[in-house]
């Protein structure tokens, strides 16, 4: 069976957990958690100016503790409106559901199934507290034309970018443009902790001290810690959001090989936009769209086919093939909890129909060049006599 994801794991793995045992230390903030708040501060900061204002990065217990963080960072209420797209995972929402808010769903844009940018504004009423952008499949939203409708609404922008460590936006890291960015290190992305993410926050240090107590059960001890203070104690609301030290040492090893992995995924990504640019030529199948200015990870390839009935017929060829090809969201307007607590704002032209007709190949650290052939060629013999 080619399955559709498997874990990435580089070797080290469990040597850095034996280490972080070793160390007598494997809650939160440890020797290895440190090495990756450094790892993505030095990334992330890398490509930023000097007048910019530097990221900073905590790591948390997973892509959807980190969105928590950012509602409660961005001060969401009770009433507040918050814009996002539809075709998303329900961590998106339910970050911004728990403080409250009213979920007001835009659609799509057809070529990258991210929010469109062009129909944000008009969503946008005297409630609207926030605007929370996806980058699906690594792929950048247009954050410019985002930007600009957020500052002169006043409006809070949190980065939905679970998918896109390490891709960008006209040089900028995904994840620094807003006011907040949020990654995931699930076991089906990039670099993985088996279930991780992380906050990064793009403003002050304020906000910075805010999230440290927000994500350490609403108490001072970071700053205990770092010997900031001689005691800490409760200052405010928060949660348990920081992972062992054991789960951190897991993601060392991964950024310690962050180029391999990535270099492996986009030759699998580019073999297979190469493989199949025939089919697309011939009107049988849509590739995925890079935007000029954006480069991605290469976190996931998608085919996007003529509609539901063809892509279902797919996957069960692909299945009889043993391999594993699978489809995406149910968009979260027509989800009952999205009906409870959202709107759907405009028409839905794109987010429903689409969603519809994409498909996900398999994509992995470790995936063969013998499975890939495969994989190719099964897509191809659907097609054959279509």
């Amino acid at each position: 069976m080619i399955h559709f994801n498997v874990p990435p794991v580089t070797g080290k793995e469990v040597t850095y957990m034996q280490q972080a045992i070793a160390n007598h230390k494997i809650c939160g903030d440890g020797e290895f958690t440190k090495k990756c708040h450094e790892w993505f501060e030095n990334m992330l900061n890398s490509q930023k100016g000097e007048e910019s204002n530097k990221s900073k990065v905590l790591l948390t217990t997973s892509g959807t503790s980190a969105l928590e963080m950012a509602a409660l960072l961005c001060d969401i209420q009770i009433g507040d409106e918050v814009i996002l797209p539809s075709f998303t995972f329900c961590s998106t929402a339910d970050a911004f559901v728990q403080r409250g808010a009213k979920l007001v769903f835009v659609d799509a844009r057809p070529d990258t199934m991210n929010i469109d940018e062009k129909k944000i504004e008009a969503a946008v009423t005297e409630k609207t507290k926030a605007v929370c952008v996806v980058h699906y499949a690594g792929v950048a939203c247009e954050m410019d034309t985002i930007m600009d409708i957020a500052r002169r609404h006043s409006l809070k922008v949190v980065e939905d970018a679970a998918q896109a460590v390490c891709s960008t936006y006209k040089g900028k890291p995904l994840g620094t443009i807003g006011d907040f960015g949020c990654l995931s290190f699930h076991e089906t992305k990039n670099f993985s902790m088996g279930e991780g993410g992380a906050i990064i926050i793009n403003t002050n240090n304020e906000d910075f001290e805010k999230a440290e107590i927000i994500r350490e059960k609403g108490t001072d001890r970071s700053r205990f810690l770092r010997g900031q203070i001689d005691k800490y104690t409760w200052r405010d609301y928060g949660s348990s959001y920081l992972p062992s030290d054991l789960n951190a040492a897991y993601l060392w090893a991964q950024l310690e090989q962050s180029d391999t992995i990535q270099n492996y995924r986009m030759n699998i990504w580019n073999t297979y936009k190469k493989a199949f640019s025939d089919l697309e030529k011939a009107g049988k199948i849509r590739l995925p769209v890079i935007p000029d200015g954006c480069i991605h990870n290469a976190h996931m390839f998608y085919l996007i086919t003529k509609d539901l009935q063809e892509r279902t017929d797919f996957i069960a060829h692909m299945r009889s093939a043993d391999i594993l090809a699978v489809f995406h969201y149910i968009p979260l307007h027509s989800a009952p909890a999205g009906i409870k607590f959202g709107r759907f704002d405009g028409a839905d032209e794109i987010t429903t129909a689409y969603s519809e007709r994409l498909v996900r190949l398999p994509l992995y650290y470790g995936l063969t060049k013998d499975e890939q052939d495969k994989v190719i060629k099964t897509v191809k013999t659907f097609y054959e006599n279509r």
